[in-house]
């Protein structure tokens, strides 16, 4: 590796001790080190790490350390959902990143977003013990949510205490880091509509320590909590706020704030300002196949995929739905036993979406022309899910629905 020195040369290229490069590495402060046996291997041309002290003296922003020494890197915390990139050049934006933990997680990150959990689960489960508690964090919420379509509960289990146990340590940690263990924690924790932890700060707390896109996506989870309680004009305007003040800029939470504006929309009937959001996330997101958000949320999107998107984009459409099958099943593995709300599983993703608007109180036939189906058709699908469901009427469909 002739580009490449040893850690003892480095040492003394540097003046400090081995131990120090050794350091160095371990917490992804020299971009390219690479680890090669027991050893590091690091760039001939590497620049010198910033003493944080000095950095701090300067006035300029260092890795934050929390109460037991380890960094908190916002450079590794979840870096591609946190990046400005154009659509079409998710992919470039991830390999022109120097080798180390900030490409290996968004590597991660772009594998989950683009529907491939087992890759993403692997690339992660290298940072699972990191001492970068950015890396640490941002690994343990993709880990639990690509093993969760991966049906490996335990591993979702284990990566989701993990979350909990770092936000219960967080009132001792600086700033920096209970905003990071707030952020993934509140993510986790909502997106698997969970009661949120005893230990949870408001999210007005946290929201201004983190960076711009992990604050985008902090408030697209903000909007999907306040979905949850019902209270969808609210959820609606932080989204439409959010997205007006730079949150666009940021592919991945905007794909995620267009789609809540879609569920919002959809229960409140106004259909033509849901498909609006829902074409706009499309625009976004198919140019990379980051098609991931779709395939989770579709029982919550009031059948505009098999209305917008089936026809159009038939193939896309398949592939979604396969996403959701999938992150379904892991999904109600986790939540139903901790809610006691047995959200149903054995309707196929049409049959839910329609009992889904019917237990919303859409009449059979705004749900037939909103499909662009026979009142007959619609009505036979309602049928067979509350045959399946065995229930009698309609307000009994609620008990089993994302509502």
């Amino acid at each position: 590796m002739a580009n490449y020195r040893s850690t003892q040369e480095m040492a003394e290229k540097w003046g400090v001790s081995e131990r120090r490069i050794n350091q160095y590495c371990a917490e992804g402060r020299i971009p390219g080190a690479q680890r090669v046996g027991k050893a590091w291997a690091i760039p001939a041309d590497a620049e010198k790490p910033a003493d944080p002290r000095q950095t701090r003296r300067q006035g300029k922003s260092a890795p934050a350390k929390t109460a037991s020494g380890a960094l908190i890197d916002q450079a590794n915390f979840m870096p591609l959902m946190n990046t400005a990139f154009a659509p079409g050049k998710c992919r470039d934006t991830v390999e022109v990143m120097a080798p180390g933990p900030r490409r290996d997680i968004a590597t991660a990150e772009y594998h989950y977003f683009t529907g491939h959990p087992e890759k993403a689960a692997k690339e992660a489960e290298a940072y699972l013990t990191s001492p970068d508690m950015g890396a640490r964090l941002s690994v343990c919420l993709l880990y639990a949510y690509a093993n969760l379509s991966l049906k490996r509960i335990q591993r979702a289990e284990f990566a989701l205490g993990e979350l909990n146990v770092s936000l219960a340590n967080a009132g001792e940690q600086v700033p920096e880091f209970r905003a990071a263990a707030a952020f993934i924690s509140f993510t986790g924790t909502v997106l698997l509509h969970l009661p949120l932890p005893e230990e949870m700060p408001q999210a007005k707390s946290f929201l201004p320590l983190l960076p711009p896109g992990l604050r985008a996506f902090a408030l697209y989870v903000q909007a999907h909590y306040l979905y949850l309680k019902q209270e969808y004009d609210h959820s609606a305007g932080i989204v439409e706020a959010t997205l007006a003040m730079g949150a666009s800029d940021y592919p991945i939470p905007a794909i995620y704030l267009h789609l809540i504006a879609v569920m919002d929309y959809m229960s409140m009937k106004q259909t033509d300002r849901a498909e609006a959001h829902l074409l706009a996330a499309w625009e976004i997101a198919r140019p990379d196949d980051l098609i991931e958000g779709f395939g989770e949320h579709h029982g919550l999107l009031g059948t505009l995929l098999e209305a917008v998107i089936k026809p159009k984009w038939p193939e896309d459409f398949k592939r979604i739905i396969d996403i959701t099958y999938r992150f379904s099943s892991g999904w109600r593995r986790v939540h139903n036993p901790r809610t006691g709300h047995d959200v149903a599983d054995d309707l196929t993703t049409t049959e839910f979406a329609i009992a889904m608007l019917a237990a919303r109180d859409w009449t059979t036939q705004e749900i037939a022309e909103h499909l662009k189906i026979s009142v007959n058709t619609a009505k036979t699908h309602i049928s067979e899910a509350m045959r399946k469901l065995n229930v009698q009427n309609r307000k009994d469909l609620k008990q089993y629905m994302l509502l």
